[in-house]
């Protein structure tokens, strides 16, 4: 056991979250753009080949894809009854091919326990080989552009340092720049905009031996900046088992490599035949196996989500009564559940450098600017749990000397501890796992659960996450907790003042955007939610019908898109008032996460 760090435990909300408020609001713009991991499946097996642009260091001073990256090993099942275990993605990285770590779901017990994390910054990390150019076109197309993109860009390049899962890895600073060779002031891709472009990481790490579990925020830093301070190197115990979660503002934030095996050496994923999106992944699929695994032997303890007596329950058998909701729980999902982190930087504006944000750092840097990743998960831990009377789950910070934070993947342990009855896993429909076309992709959602430990389609998790009914279940659970819980939600401050004025509404309008995102209309059910504007288009109240719906054509794929990226259906059940406006919400993918959460 790592000597001086407090266990994981279910901890008190961040007290940030007031600050952290403003900075959570994202504007979105419309656009799909094809990602760079190419797929072919046959034969049950998936190939997956992070790139087709081969092996190279190219000259160009864009950021580049990785020339290879394989996919992890078989998918964890979560500890629930519920969950079986899918097929192994098997991939086969572009040439040159190199072999790929073995996975570390049977990890060696590490000989002796490390001691406390180390406080000494890491030395400034040398520069890397300039990567290959990224998928989304060359250099010298988007150079007539560049006055344009940084008005209309909304796609952003992250560079993946080499070894992404050893300690100097994980503290070599992310590069954040621009796609296809654009740089970053020519394409909007700054932390400085991190409002609209910021990209976030974060890692998990798991001590096979101890069951300990602890979070490290790597630094993202826009290309051709240092570090406001020098990133803390974490003392990783030994045979650490790392996953590493990506988070986004924009629209598709694309991994590439910083040497041409470095995307391999994370086990780093992108998305399967077209990109997820806003996220990506790295190892996921084995820190889960491993964590799931010792969860089921007692050694990794996770605690449980707890009741509060402020909760009123709703919902009958399908609810979780005054439970805490976890981020699988209908209560508080939207149409994309579990994305993004919740990592926090700071900022110098005056320097336009980023920072960790540790209790040294916040300290030394007079006049800085807390930076934050609008999340499901960042939703659940500073704004819900608080005003409900709950605490998020949290492991000691690898780089603020053990202080509790939370992460994007001790929130699906929680939530595979404390699974509820009725699920939310990723459904089908949901935009970050449809295909390029914009069709259902069994095997693509397959791997972004898996990334989460979350269980695969099956017969059983299609009771409660099949595309028609998780859009039943969204509306037959979340609907009538919003209602009867107004009262308490109204008191909670907006994680996005141009979504809604209080958490009430924010929660409505989000609740509302997402049924017409997944095209629940398309399975008989009828918005519940009526949402009214102000004259920013923020929602300032909220009605709900909680007469409980039934889905029908069942078969059929949901989807909030027809051709061409349009919208189907109206996205509202009434009309504005005279002098208002409806939100119908911004893209993400199309229309992903129009709520900035």
């Amino acid at each position: 056991m790592l000597s001086g760090q407090r266990p994981a435990r279910r901890g008190r909300g961040n007290r940030r979250a007031a600050r952290l408020a403003a900075p959570l609001a994202i504007p979105m713009a419309l656009g799909l753009t094809l990602g760079i991991v190419l797929a072919v499946s046959g034969n049950n097996t998936t190939h997956i080949d992070q790139s087709a642009l081969g092996n190279c260091v190219g000259a160009s001073a864009s950021p580049a894809a990785d020339a290879s990256s394989v996919a992890p090993a078989a998918p964890a099942s979560t500890p629930a009854a519920d969950a079986s275990t899918p097929a192994a993605p098997v991939s086969t990285p572009a040439a040159p091919a190199t072999t790929p770590a073995a996975p570390a779901s049977t990890p060696a017990a590490p000989v002796s326990t490390p001691a406390a994390p180390a406080s000494t910054p890491a030395a400034p990390a040398s520069t890397p080989a300039a990567p290959c150019p990224s998928a989304s076109g060359s250099a010298s197309a988007a150079a007539p552009a560049a006055a344009a993109a940084t008005a209309a860009n909304v796609n952003c390049d992250i560079i993946v340092p080499a070894n992404p899962l050893s300690a100097q890895g994980l503290a070599t600073p992310y590069q954040l720049t621009g796609p296809a060779g654009t740089s970053p002031a020519a394409s909007g891709c700054t932390m400085t905009n991190s409002v609209n472009l910021g990209a976030f990481v974060q890692a998990t790490i798991l001590d096979p031996r101890t069951g300990r579990l602890f979070v490290y925020n790597p630094l993202v830093i826009t290309q051709g900046t240092t570090p406001a301070a020098a990133p803390v190197v974490p003392r990783l115990p030994r045979h650490a088992i790392v996953t590493i979660d990506f988070g986004f503002n924009g629209t598709n934030l694309t991994q590439v490599g910083a040497t041409p095996n470095a995307l391999q050496q994370g086990n780093c994923v992108n998305g399967l035949g077209s990109i997820f999106g806003q996220v990506s992944f790295c190892n996921g699929i084995n820190f889960f196996n491993a964590a799931l695994r010792l969860m089921r032997a007692g050694l990794v303890h996770v605690p449980a989500a707890g009741r509060s007596a402020k909760i009123v329950p709703t919902a009958g058998a399908i609810g979780t009564g005054n439970g805490c909701p976890v981020v699988r729980n209908f209560d508080m999902v939207d149409q994309d559940p579990s994305d993004n982190v919740t990592t926090v930087y700071l900022l110098n504006p005056a320097t336009g450098q980023t920072a960790q944000d540790t209790a040294a750092n916040e300290a030394n840097m007079t006049g800085n600017q807390a930076l934050s990743n609008g999340s499901d998960n960042a939703l659940i831990d500073r704004f819900l749990d608080p005003v409900l009377g709950c605490t998020p789950f949290t492991a000691p910070d690898l780089a603020n000397n053990g202080a509790p934070a939370t992460s994007q993947a001790l929130d699906e342990l929680l939530a595979a501890r404390n699974q509820p009855r009725t699920v939310a896993l990723v459904p089908e429909n949901d935009e970050m796992v449809l295909d390029a076309n914009g069709n259902l992709d069994p095997a693509k959602t397959n791997l972004y659960r898996a990334e989460l430990g979350q269980a695969p389609i099956s017969r059983i998790t299609n009771a409660t996450s099949s595309p028609a009914n998780y859009c039943q279940n969204l509306v037959n659970i979340q609907t009538p907790f919003l209602a009867a819980n107004q009262a308490l939600l109204a008191t909670g401050p907006t994680p996005v003042p141009t979504v809604g004025e209080n958490l009430l509404t924010f929660m409505a309008n989000r609740l509302n955007m997402s049924f017409t995102n997944l095209g629940c209309q398309n399975f008989g059910l009828t918005n519940p939610v009526t949402v009214v504007l102000d004259g920013a288009g923020a929602a300032m109240s909220a009605t709900f019908n909680t007469t409980p719906q039934q889905a029908s054509n069942t078969a059929g794929a949901g989807g909030g898109t027809a051709g061409g990226g349009q919208q189907v259906g109206n996205p509202l059940p009434v009309q504005p008032l005279p002098g208002q406006t409806w939100r119908k919400g911004r893209a993400h993918h199309r229309l992903m996460d129009p709520s900035g959460m």
